[in-house]
């Protein structure tokens, strides 16, 4: 059987008669945006792909558009239905029409994108994310690290910029107890597909020199859903629940809970509230010394009037111990005194006696007189010299 010979243009021809037939009216169909641009005519460009959920092999890839008359008030219905922009490495539901042209091949053209289908998407991946993280141990993993007694150096991962941060540096370093710290920025981008890689990157340069600060800190000074998503993302929090110093997060958002807050040391709603934290820390500490001088001052002054009373009570015992004495003393010395005066040989004379000396000692026996000695008798009123015959 001889075979048909087409040119180019038959046969393309055919495949796009084949698809309108098959494709006569638009599908919904579920992709990843791999990449996507606006040009100048407000044109969105867009690369679909699909992968293989367990091996993330490529499946499928197809190009598609949204034109500009479309574009821009789906592109603003999708953020504030599903609370995150039409971007890259997000999964939609689009409605699309199959086009295929002899000239450019196959592209989809996209009339409409179901904001619920991304989110749902977007709550099932924090789930799987979340999931992934406790079943490998990593979410409590930084908390369990030690913060210092009294932490004042501060590695600080926010943008240069950005309002949290100026409200943050402002709330900590001119604080009222005039308590000082050091602060080092590491900037980095806080919102869209850079932001993940890019605190990623700032984690490194902060565990090359881990032993220069005592803590990390991820500022930044809340957003809108959108601008958040990065905090959901694995790898961040992987690296935050793995880093050698604890990392705390203030990211502003009042009403969410990220993954990466849930992996800190400790998270703050505020970039000021944060700074408070470690303020408080050192007014705790500041109070505590206070009240602990105080009760030593206490003890001090109760201890040194106890001593006081005791030295007093100790005094007044030595004083009347010392009278006491000095009285007992006194009345030995009067009786010595009067036994003195009693035996005091004028006294003697005094009373009628008389005194015999011989060469002026006193002679109290004849035996000590011979014939001729010389003696002297001594009366109350005068002495007198004999002879012994």
């Amino acid at each position: 059987m001889e075979e048909s010979i087409y040119t180019l243009q038959q046969l393309l021809s055919q495949v796009k008669g084949a698809l309108d037939a098959a494709f006569p009216l638009s599908v919904w169909v579920k992709a990843e945006i791999q990449s996507m641009s606006v040009n100048r005519s407000g044109h969105c460009y867009i690369d679909l792909i699909e992968k293989n959920m367990l091996t993330g092999a490529l499946l499928a890839q197809a190009r598609a558009i949204i034109w500009s008359s479309r574009y821009k008030s789906l592109a603003v219905r999708f953020s504030s239905e599903a609370g995150r922009n039409l971007d890259e490495g997000i999964n939609i539901l689009a409605l699309v029409t199959v086009n295929y042209s002899e000239l450019y091949g196959l592209s989809l053209v996209i009339e409409d994108i179901d904001p619920a289908f991304t989110a749902g998407e977007a709550f099932l991946e924090r789930q799987r994310t979340i999931a992934r993280l406790t079943e490998e141990g990593m979410m409590d993993l930084n908390a369990q690290l030690e913060l210092p007694e009294l932490p004042r150096r501060l590695a600080v991962i926010s943008a240069e910029t950005a309002a949290g941060y100026g409200d943050f540096m402002e709330h900590l370093h001119n604080n009222p107890y005039g308590f000082k710290f050091t602060s080092e920025l590491f900037p980095a981008p806080l919102q869209g597909n850079e932001a993940s890689a890019g605190i990623i990157a700032a984690l490194g340069l902060i565990a090359d020199r881990k032993d220069d600060f005592d803590a990390v800190l991820i500022l930044r000074g809340g957003g809108s859903a959108t601008d958040l998503a990065c905090f959901d993302n694995y790898e961040l929090a992987l690296n935050i629940a793995q880093f050698p110093l604890p990392v705390l997060t203030a990211i502003g958002h009042e009403r969410d809970v990220h993954i990466a807050d849930m992996v800190a040391f400790e998270h703050l709603k505020t970039p000021t509230a944060l700074a408070d934290f470690f303020v408080d820390i050192f007014a705790t500490e500041d109070y505590q010394v206070q009240t602990l001088a105080g009760r030593l001052s206490l003890a001090v002054r109760t201890k040194a009037g106890e001593q006081r009373q005791r030295l007093d009570r100790l005094v007044s015992r030595v004083r009347a111990a010392s009278v006491a004495v000095v009285g007992g003393q006194r009345q030995k010395l009067s009786m010595l005194e009067y036994r003195i005066g009693a035996l005091n040989p004028a006294a003697i004379l005094a009373k009628g006696f008389s005194l015999t000396l011989k060469d002026g000692r006193r002679v109290t026996s004849k035996k000590q007189l011979k014939l001729g000695d010389i003696i002297t008798t001594v009366f109350p009123d005068g002495n007198v010299s004999s002879e012994i015959l």
